[in-house]
């Protein structure tokens, strides 16, 4: 892991498209601006590792309704 220190108003620049700012600091919290292509999706972790854990129970899902149709049809 990259660990920079950046103060109020200042930037990471993640290749040619993404930009992270620091905008303020209050207190334990950081607010940051991120700049990037609507093409990126940008997630705070929480809320990223639901949305995968939601996709893999949907999928595991998936897969025990074919076996049932499959045993349906035998």
């Amino acid at each position: 892991m990259l660990v920079l220190t950046r103060k109020r108003h200042e930037s990471i620049q993640i290749g040619e498209d993404i930009e992270i700012k620091v905008i303020a600091i209050e207190g334990d919290q950081v607010k940051i601006g991120i700049s990037a292509p609507k093409s990126v999706g940008i997630y705070r972790k929480e809320i990223y590792l639901d949305i995968e854990k939601q996709n893999s129970e949907a999928a595991n899902v998936s897969m025990d309704v074919l076996k049932l149709l499959k045993e349906a049809r035998e």
